[in-house]
């Protein structure tokens, strides 16, 4: 059984790995080196606790409202293409509780055996840095804080065990806390990884395992038979196998158009920048200025913003900057380096409801998809994998994948599957 995984960010390092450790062979092509982009730049939090989707409640009016400032933490190019309009109109739909709670749900069953997964890929070998120091979301704001209150029950179902902090609490549990900061939650669980280490482990793995790995090979053009993909072309090269699986992340909207199946796959860009370490004890959500913080052993890493606009990976000065000044008003003695650090993009695969899309490729009978993790790459990558390997290897359609099947966006079914040999 040979597969083909189109994409080489942590999705699909991750899927080819569950796929070689059943015993299948496996070839990873990328458009250019694995592990980059948003697989390289992002927080490197496992976190299940906070996978809620993006829509939400207030979405559609606080979008409004950023619209306006350049430095906001969403900021929505306006275009008036088509396709962008259709995405942008269905993420509105999709910004209710009902939904979003739907939403989180299927991410917290989907990550149920993440941090067990986690611990295995560390006992095969791969050596990356990586942290069990729980998260901290910090607030500044009551409306937001109560707001997190509120849905802290499907967290607590889902076993994140969470602890709600009121003022003197949150900075017992972090005493780098400014006086505004007022209440937090804090998941003991939840923990963090170097995401350009992991992926680099992956890759080494990968290659001890035998999997061939093509670097620098877009793809070009997919050739089918009937619902069936028989080869994808990257220039000159022919790549023939029993499956594909499209995991290009952001890249993947205009990919799966080739195979006929076109996803509303848009890129939103996010930031970090890294800063000299900060003692923290765990790593930090500063909720309010929608930033992330991490702490590394040798450094800091602060990330943030969601950037709806091209597929590409300019940085906006302007937005780096509202990310190095978050940590002024949240941490005790904070001050920007005297060396303006040099920041890092990376474009995150979404979609109109914030849910991925995995499962079967539409009508294709050997053609799978793996894309749309947001930000929850890292957080969803191994209980994804688990389940897409299942479908391609054995025809077993976990339940888990219900919410994520490609079908929601095209109202046709889904092919039966079937178990391969």
């Amino acid at each position: 059984m040979h597969t083909v995984v189109i994409g080489g960010g942590v999705i699909g390092l991750t899927q080819a790995y569950h796929l070689a450790r059943e015993g299948a062979e496996v070839t990873v092509v990328d458009a250019r080196g694995t592990g980059l982009g948003a697989s390289k730049v992002n927080a490197g939090w496992i976190c299940p606790a906070e996978s809620a989707p993006v829509p939400g409640p207030g979405v559609v009016l606080k979008s409004m409202k950023w619209m306006l400032r350049p430095d906001s933490p969403l900021y929505i190019r306006p275009s008036l293409d088509p396709s962008f309009v259709r995405f942008m109109l269905g993420m509105w739909r999709k910004s209710n509780s009902r939904d979003q709670r739907a939403g989180f749900e299927g991410h917290l069953r989907l990550a149920a055996d993440t941090l067990q997964i986690f611990d295995e890929y560390r006992a095969d070998g791969m050596d990356f840095e990586m942290h069990t120091d729980g998260l901290l979301m910090a607030f500044m704001e009551q409306d937001n804080f109560d707001h997190h209150i509120d849905n802290l029950d499907l967290a607590s179902q889902y076993g994140r065990q969470p602890r709600v902090l009121n003022r003197d609490a949150v900075h017992e549990q972090e005493p780098l806390l400014t006086d505004g900061v007022l209440g937090g939650i804090y998941f003991p669980q939840e923990r963090h990884v170097d995401p350009g280490a992991m992926t680099a482990a992956l890759h080494r793995r990968l290659v001890a395992m035998g999997v061939r790995i093509v670097e620098n090979s877009p793809i070009d053009a997919v050739e089918l038979n009937g619902n069936r993909v028989t080869t994808v072309h990257s220039g000159g090269n022919r790549y023939t196998a029993d499956s594909f699986i499209l995991a290009a992340g952001a890249w993947s909207g205009n990919l799966s158009k080739q195979f006929g199946v076109p996803l509303p796959v848009r890129p939103g860009k996010g930031y970090s920048v890294e800063v000299p370490a900060l003692r923290l004890r765990s790593a930090v959500n500063l909720w309010d200025a929608k930033v992330a913080v991490t702490p590394f052993n040798d450094r800091l890493r602060l990330a943030g913003t969601m950037e709806f606009g091209g597929l590409d990976e300019k940085v906006n000065q302007v937005r780096v900057d509202a990310i190095m000044r978050a940590p002024g008003k949240y941490f005790r003695g904070w001050e920007p380096p005297a060396t303006k650090p040099t920041p890092m993009a990376g474009m995150r695969p979404m979609t109109p409801d914030g849910l991925p899309v995995i499962g079967h490729l539409g009508h294709l009978q050997n053609a799978y998809v793996s894309t749309g993790h947001g930000m929850m790459g890292v957080t969803l990558a191994p209980g994804t994998a688990a389940a897409l390997t299942d479908l391609v290897l054995h025809g077993k359609q976990s339940p888990v994948l219900a919410p994520f099947t490609s079908a929601r966006f095209r109202g046709g079914a889904r092919p039966t599957p079937q178990p391969v040999a």
